[in-house]
C-alpha cells in the first residue's frame, strides 16, 4: 500500500486537511521565504541561522518560538522518509510559492526516489490567482487532490533551479530564466514577475506594493491603518501577503503619513505617492534583502518591465 507524506502551506490548511477523508502523515511549512536573505542549501545549519536573524529582526520572533514551531516541524519533516509519494499543498500566489520551490529543492537533494504531487496546478488567467486552499470547500479540496499533477524530472529540476536563482544576488538572470518556464511549474511566471515588481521604482523609490499603500491612502477615505491593512488584503494581487506584513510596511513608510486615525498623507508623501518626488534615499536599507539579492542595489524600470542594477 502506497504511503503519503503531505507537506502543507501552513496551520490554517494543515487543520483543513485533516479533516478530508485523505490518508497519509502531514508536515506543515512554517516559513515565510518570500521575505528576508536565503540561501540555496535549505535545512543547512547556515540557512537556518539567517532565518532567524531575518525573522527576529523584522518581526520580534523569538528564538525559543523560532525552535519549537519552525524547526522542530522542519525535524520532523527530517524524520519521515518511509512515504512512497509527497503531496504538496500550497498556493499560487508568491508567499507559497517561494516557500514551495525550497520545498521542492529540499526533496530533490533528500527525497530524490520519492513521487512527487503538486495539488491545484495550472496558468491563471486574470490579475488574481485563484482562491487560496483553506478557503475551498471539503468537496471542491477533495477533487483537486484526485486531479493531482505528478511532477517529473524535469519539473522538479526547474524548480530547484529557480530557487538557486531566487537565493543568487542575480534577479536579471532570474528575470531570463523564468522566460524560458516550459514546465508544468506555469504559476511561477506570474510569481517571479510580481518578484521583480517587489524592487524600487525607478520613478520614487517604492515598490509595487509601498507605492499601492501610499495610493489607498491618497485617493481612498480610510478611517484607520487597520483599516488601510484591510484595504490592501482585499487586493492582494499574486502576493499572498499578510496582515503582518502590511503593518510593517505601514510602519516603515511612517514618516511619509501625517495621521493614521484618519489615513492621511504629508505633503512629501503625496509628491512620492504622485511619482514628483524620489523617495530612494530615505528607504535603502543594506540589510533588506529578496532572496538573495540586496532590496535597493535594483531599480525596476516599469516603463520596460526591466530591472537595472545600481
Amino acid at each position: 500500500m502506497t504511503k503519503t507524506l503531505h507537506i502543507t502551506n501552513g496551520d490554517a490548511f494543515t487543520a483543513v486537511l485533516k479533516t478530508l477523508d485523505i490518508s497519509g502523515d502531514i508536515i506543515t511549512w512554517r516559513e515565510m521565504l518570500c521575505e528576508g536573505k536565503t540561501t540555496p542549501e535549505v535545512g543547512s545549519e547556515t540557512f537556518w541561522r539567517q532565518r532567524y536573524e531575518f525573522l527576529n529582526r523584522a518581526y520580534k520572533v523569538t528564538k525559543d518560538t523560532f525552535i519549537n514551531r519552525t524547526l522542530k516541524e522542519y525535524r520532523n519533516l527530517c524524520n519521515q522518509k518511509s512515504q512512497d509519494e509527497i503531496v504538496l499543498w500550497f498556493n499560487k500566489d508568491l508567499f507559497c510559492q517561494i516557500n514551495m520551490i525550497a520545498v521542492l529543492s529540499w526533496i530533490k537533494k533528500n527525497r530524490s526516489n520519492a513521487t512527487i504531487y503538486l495539488i491545484g496546478s495550472g496558468v491563471e488567467k486574470d490579475s488574481q490567482p485563484s482562491p487560496s486552499l483553506s478557503s475551498l470547500d471539503k468537496t471542491a479540496l477533495e477533487d483537486l487532490y484526485k486531479d493531482r499533477l505528478l511532477l517529473n524530472k524535469d519539473d522538479i529540476e526547474y524548480g530547484d533551479y529557480i530557487w538557486q536563482l531566487y537565493c543568487e544576488n542575480s534577479p536579471i538572470r532570474l528575470q531570463s530564466a523564468i522566460k524560458q518556464n516550459n514546465s508544468q511549474l506555469q504559476y511561477l511566471t506570474n510569481v517571479i514577475q510580481t518578484h521583480l515588481h517587489r524592487f524600487p521604482s525607478l520613478k520614487n523609490g517604492l515598490n509595487q506594493l509601498e507605492n499601492k499603500m501610499l495610493d489607498k491612502a491618497l485617493y481612498q477615505n480610510i478611517k484607520s491603518k487597520d483599516l488601510l491593512v484591510d484595504a490592501m488584503l482585499q487586493d492582494p494581487g499574486y502576493y499572498g501577503y499578510g496582515d503582518i506584513q502590511y503593518y510593517k510596511m505601514a510602519s516603515k513608510l511612517r514618516p511619509l503619513f501625517r495621521s493614521f486615525t484618519p489615513v492621511k498623507l504629508t505633503k512629501t508623501g503625496t509628491a512620492v505617492a504622485e511619482k514628483l518626488e524620489n523617495y530612494y534615499p530615505q528607504l535603502r536599507n543594506e540589510k533588506e534583502f529578496l532572496g538573495g539579492t540586496p532590496k535597493y542595489s535594483f531599480l525596476f524600470v516599469e516603463d520596460t518591465a526591466q530591472l537595472l542594477k545600481l
